[in-house]
């Protein structure tokens, strides 16, 4: 993981490659942010950054040997802990991070914003709880009591230390304090008011912001194909997280296009038992899948609404989608599409409220065939 892998977050970047390049790098450190931000990728990129044999401006190379084994989560000066709980094949003292890594690099690499719960579904935890035991401790002033093997520096990053034990907190206080000369430990929260004030008080604390959406919109349209639009859409409902981000594109595999298709048609016909039984689809979908929903409605109408001013606009749709907005521009004049508009915006306005959907849906329904056909 490099800095440039990373959308946006250029303060905090910044901040992380001056410190190294200055030599005032805080050998204990907690990177903090909410979950799905960007402070794991960070102490990722933060700790190849530390290692590179060809560090550039701003960023780690990505090319030397240091680089391509950090890339891969296997440089020997790399260590991590993060919480674990027993399977069916780890049970006992084995319940420790390196009983996992196999399966942790496989996440990381394909997680670098994932969480708690992604982690265990992961590795099979099977409903139990996870957390850093106390024989952890012991393995981590063990390994950072070494030196390191070939980089300037040992790194130990500790993922949500949060859920780590009394004892093992208790446990790595002195090395913590008072760690070999060129190792680092990175702790990576996202709750550090849950940790022992006697941790926090060892570490420099260093805030990770959410993401923009704006970089989040760049980061789906680059790393999951989407179209600019619907990456606007998505990332607006995201709240600066990018695993959120990510589950809102699984929320939205559903075909939009034709529900919201045929939903236009029953409104317009007022065919109430079809309404009903898209009202039954409307009502399965999870609070995130209706907002999008209800996004892309307004998204096809706004089409529909500057087609025959901009039709070089509709290039952006598929086929199905573009001879709808050119049908229901013909169909419609501009203040039916407004009015329908407005009614959509302010069911989207109930559901953050927690209206009854079944009621919201047919409401809705029934005032939008009352805009078509006034």
């Amino acid at each position: 993981m490099r800095f440039a892998d990373i959308p946006g977050l250029s303060d905090s970047k910044y901040l992380l490659t001056q410190a190294v390049k200055n030599n005032h790098v805080a050998h204990a450190q907690l990177f903090y942010g909410k979950p799905g931000s960007g402070n794991m990728a960070i102490a990722l990129a933060f700790a190849t950054y530390l290692n590179c044999t060809d560090k550039q401006e701003n960023d780690s190379c990505g090319k030397c040997p240091s680089c391509v084994k950090m890339d891969k989560l296997v440089h020997p000066d790399l260590q991590f802990v993060f919480p674990v709980s027993a399977t069916k094949g780890i049970s006992g003292k084995n319940v420790v991070s390196s009983s996992y890594l196999n399966e942790w690099r496989e996440f990381l690499i394909a997680n670098p914003f994932g969480s708690l719960e992604d982690w265990s579904g992961h590795y099979g935890a099977e409903n139990k709880q996870a957390n850093i035991s106390k024989e952890e401790s012991r393995n981590i002033v063990k390994s950072m009591t070494m030196t390191s093997f070939e980089g300037e520096y040992k790194v130990l990053i500790i993922w949500l230390p949060e859920n780590m034990h009394s004892t093992a907190a208790n446990g790595i206080l002195k090395i913590l304090e008072e760690p070999p000369a060129k190792t680092i430990f990175i702790m990576v929260s996202c709750d550090y008011e849950r940790l022992l004030t006697t941790i926090l008080s060892r570490c420099q604390l260093f805030k990770i912001p959410n993401f923009s959406t704006e970089d989040i919109e760049t980061y789906l349209t680059k790393t999951h194909n989407l179209l600019p639009e619907r990456a606007k859409t998505i990332a607006a409902l995201s709240e600066g997280s990018i695993r959120t981000a990510i589950e809102n594109i699984d929320e939205s595999e559903n075909d939009d296009h034709a529900i919201f298709r045929d939903w236009m048609r029953q409104c317009w016909t007022k065919d109430f038992i079809k309404i009903n039984q898209t009202n039954d689809i409307f009502f399965k979908m999870s609070k995130t899948a209706q907002k999008l929903f209800l996004q892309y409605a307004i998204n096809m109408l706004r089409h529909a609404l500057v087609h025959s001013v901009w039709p070089e606009e509709s290039e952006k749709l598929n086929s199905d989608e573009q001879g709808f907005v050119a049908n229901f521009g013909k169909a419609l004049n501009e203040q039916k599409i407004e009015v329908i508009s407005s009614e959509i915006n302010t069911a989207l306005y109930h559901i953050e409220r927690n209206a009854n959907i079944r009621i919201l849906f047919l409401d809705l329904s029934i005032r939008i065939g009352q805009a078509m056909t006034a």
